[in-house]
């Protein structure tokens, strides 16, 4: 590959900060007094907003850069907006948390940001050993903080069970990668779709590649039967690490797996269409009934974020415009909501109380009834109840599968989704029904506060109002598949 020209520079600006931030956040950290660890998460934001700013001011591109290895387009733009979103309202929540659970704040954000950076190489990668590179950046950064909080066993065993069935994952899907070149001849997305368009499709080994990538992605976005990690990390890792890995992980491997399955293996969905409809009922079925049993409300929502990946499913396997734009919407949207469910256990944790069982939400309402409402608005989105926007998300996504003639398939998803409301509106119940078992003290701090009070804002916003949201995702997927080369 020639030398980067300025341009190719320019289209890598918000990856760059990014990657610089953390850099910067580690070396700030060695002159930052510890009773001053929360400037560095400010600091991150301001890192976050400048990268916002670049992506913003990129939004109109629609090019191939670096050779190809990059794409930059309205589509990439659009999660990385959703990556900075998720990673400025995880930070935001993670100021209090660090000091109760004596977490190293330097450490903590800067893997954050290496994480996010990794994300971000992902959904822009036009090349299958970029979408490598920064899966393993991500994952890497994201064993680390799974077990950051060295003094709680825990979280040292989520770490390792990560690390080890992450590492299974990731050999996977670089062997479907090296299967898929052995077909095309190429690891380039573009070049890749042009040669399945002919000889190529009827190669005996595609089917095996695709295989290969499917339990690679199903790992990444926790899709049923490579689901088996979820619930054991996302309990052991911090609180605000759960969060973060249960939106920003998922919205940027679905934007990767709506990328190389519609953009490279378009030409042969019929070959994969089947296999992706029985994960996505799977994962559905298994979720739903898994949530139902638990107590801890980390594992209660482990288990509910799997369920999402089955329903997520629905709109790949639709796999027209508005099943893509229905995905895009949902990931928006669950994002959004499942952050603020997570930001209220976060503040259930303080000095000597993990506040992480179902239980320990009784009496939320009459000791804190605005947290209480919060929690409310936020269990009834995720269940898919109007007005909020988990039922917008739903709604579309559902409307998308009948229109490309899955009726069952919604029925299936409507169906499932009445039976969830059961354990989040159980949440409810003992927040609303149950007697305090003790004085209930919140974790609060401005930053948290602020950023449960955006979150809340937006779940009823979106849901009263969704037009600008969806006439803003409609924009960002009109020009997935029309891509020039610089």
């Amino acid at each position: 590959m020639m030398g980067a020209s300025a341009a190719d520079l320019w289209a890598i600006v918000p990856e760059m900060v990014i990657a610089a931030g953390a850099c910067l956040l580690l070396l700030l950290d060695l002159v930052t007094p510890k009773c001053e660890q929360a400037l560095l998460a400010y600091v991150g934001l301001g890192l976050l907003g400048l990268a916002g700013a670049a992506s913003l001011g990129l939004s109109s591109a629609n090019v191939e850069v670096l050779s190809g290895l990059f794409l930059l387009d309205p589509f990439s733009t659009y999660f990385k907006l959703l990556l900075y979103l998720a990673t400025g309202f995880t930070i935001l929540l993670s100021i209090s948390y660090l000091g109760i659970e004596r977490i190293h704040a330097g450490e903590y954000y800067a893997f954050l940001f290496f994480s996010t950076c990794g994300l971000m190489v992902m959904v822009s990668g036009g090349d299958l050993i970029t979408i490598f590179l920064g899966l393993e950046l991500t994952a890497v950064s994201l064993y680390i903080l799974a077990g950051l909080n060295r003094r709680e066993p825990r979280s040292i065993e989520a770490s390792a069970k990560y690390f080890v069935l992450g590492s299974l994952s990731s050999a996977i899907f670089l062997y479907g990668m090296s299967l898929l070149y052995g077909v095309t001849g190429t690891t380039q997305l573009r070049l890749a779709a042009d040669a399945l368009a002919g000889p190529a499709a009827g190669n005996p080994i595609l089917p095996v590649a695709m295989i290969f990538l499917v339990v690679g992605f199903g790992f990444k976005v926790s899709v049923v039967p490579f689901h088996m990690w979820t619930p054991d990390v996302y309990e052991g890792a911090p609180t605000p690490v759960t969060a973060y890995m249960s939106v920003a992980t998922k919205a940027a491997s679905f934007a990767v797996f709506l990328r190389v399955f519609l953009d490279v293996f378009g030409s042969v969905k019929p070959n994969w269409t089947v296999v992706l409809i029985v994960l996505s009922v799977a994962t559905m079925l298994v979720g739903t009934l898994a949530a139902i049993v638990q107590h801890n409300i980390k594992r209660m929502l482990a288990y509910s974020s799997i369920a999402h990946a089955g329903y997520a499913l629905i709109g790949l396997v639709v796999g027209n415009e508005l099943g893509i734009m229905s995905l895009m919407l949902y990931l928006a949207i669950y994002t959004v909501m499942n952050l603020g469910a997570f930001g209220i256990v976060i503040l259930m944790r303080r000095a000597g109380v993990m506040g992480e069982e179902i239980e320990d939400l009784a009496g939320l309402a009459k000791q804190h009834p605005v947290a209480a409402f919060a929690m409310l608005v936020f269990m009834f989105s995720l269940t898919g109840i109007p007005p909020t926007a988990g039922f917008i998300a739903k709604l579309y996504l559902f409307m998308a599968a009948v229109d490309a003639g899955f009726v069952w398939l919604a029925v299936t998803g409507v169906l499932l989704s009445a039976v969830s409301a059961y354990y989040y509106l159980r949440v409810v119940m003992v927040i609303y029904m149950r007697e305090p078992v003790r004085p209930i003290e919140l974790a609060w701090s401005p930053a948290a506060v602020t950023a449960l009070a955006v979150i809340l804002v937006a779940t009823l916003a979106a849901g009263l109002y969704p037009a600008p949201l969806i006439d803003y995702t409609q924009a960002a997927i009109l020009q997935l598949h029309r891509v020039s080369v610089r």
